[in-house]
């Protein structure tokens, strides 16, 4: 596809929102040694995204201008570079395009690393797919790596709280949860509680009610484990929720995050506050991918965007209180909220 054009999203300079977003006509990029060229069919927007626009990543990742944002795509291979073996054209897959490092998602084609690649089961949408990527990599990560949750019911039963449940890492971490021998208590807020149940959970609170703000199990539960999915919670709250081996895992770590963690080390605590930054890594979307082809967990789409609006699910993304995902995508491009 040498010398063509192709309709990408981009933006220029750190900070703008979605301002700063433009639409713009860039040559289709190619494929090197171990890549493949994809059309993308689906692009799921993160907060990360945005957080790199804001320059959150900038002392350690910094970005060349102009700069293509979004790493978790859904598409259809159209060209594979030497060394490619996996994949042939034709191939539907599900990828990341590099993470904090990465990008290029906002694009009628993107090119991807085999290694970061997976076949998509006809049974997945690829609006589904692509939604797998960070969100279920990170909630899959933290259950069952960080949090030792194993997901066929074979150990102890697991008192396990999860926070935002209703957001794209959340929603995906009760499912997940629920696959285990655990007890789930949720948090979000009172437009999703019949959301969060639906999605398994055993008991959801209302983060802006007193029990909810305090973290209070109503069945008196202590955690064993947290997947804390938002941020303005204070350790002080967690601590007296914990089993006296209860651990939280923190998605959204802070200077906090990290002074608590160091703290508890030096005391030999074993309540634990650990911070979690998530790569995604291909057999774990492979496995998601099969869950979601089986039934065992399902995607939830806040919204829905042509790459032509991409702005709009930009600027949703950020207002925050997404439900599930926001989406957009390639030709008919679906932008998917996180």
């Amino acid at each position: 596809m040498t010398g063509k054009l192709m309709q990408a999203v981009s933006y220029d300079s750190y900070g703008g929102g979605s301002a700063g977003l433009k639409h713009v006509e860039i040559p289709v990029p190619a494929p090197g040694n171990g890549e493949i060229l994809l059309k993308v069919e689906a692009a799921s927007i993160n907060p990360v995204d945005w957080k790199i626009q804001k320059g959150v990543a900038r002392p350690v990742y910094p970005r060349k201008f102009p700069y293509v944002p979004v790493t978790d795509v859904a598409g259809e291979v159209v060209e594979v570079g030497l060394g490619v073996e996996k994949f042939k054209v034709g191939d539907k897959v599900i990828t990341s395009l590099g993470g904090v490092s990465g990008g290029g998602g906002l694009a009628e084609y993107a090119v991807a690393k085999e290694s970061a690649t997976v076949l998509r089961p006809p049974e997945v949408s690829a609006v589904d797919g692509s939604c797998l990527v960070i969100a279920g990599c990170t909630a899959l990560y933290a259950l069952t790596v960080t949090g030792r949750v194993k997901l066929d019911k074979t150990e102890p039963l697991t008192n396990v709280l999860v926070t935002n449940a209703s957001g794209g890492v959340g929603h995906y971490a009760v499912q997940l949860a629920k696959l285990g021998n655990t007890h789930v208590t949720a948090t979000c807020g009172a437009r999703n509680i019949e959301f969060v149940k639906s999605l398994g959970a055993d008991e959801v609170l209302d983060y802006k009610t007193p029990e909810g703000a305090a973290l209070k199990s109503p069945s008196g539960k202590k955690y064993d484990l947290v997947i804390h999915c938002t941020i303005g919670i204070p350790w002080s709250t967690f601590k007296s929720n914990l089993t006296p081996t209860g651990k939280v895992i923190d998605l959204t770590p802070n200077g906090g995050t990290f002074w608590n963690y160091a703290v508890n080390k030096i005391k030999f605590s074993k309540r634990q506050l650990l911070p979690l930054f998530a790569v995604p890594k291909a057999e774990e979307i492979e496995l998601l991918a099969g869950l979601l082809k089986d039934g065992k967990i399902k995607t939830v789409i806040d919204s829905r965007y042509p790459l032509t609006r991409a702005e709009e699910g930009w600027a949703k993304s950020m207002e925050g209180h997404v439900t599930g995902k926001v989406v957009p995508g390639g030709g008919v491009f679906d932008i998917i909220n996180m």
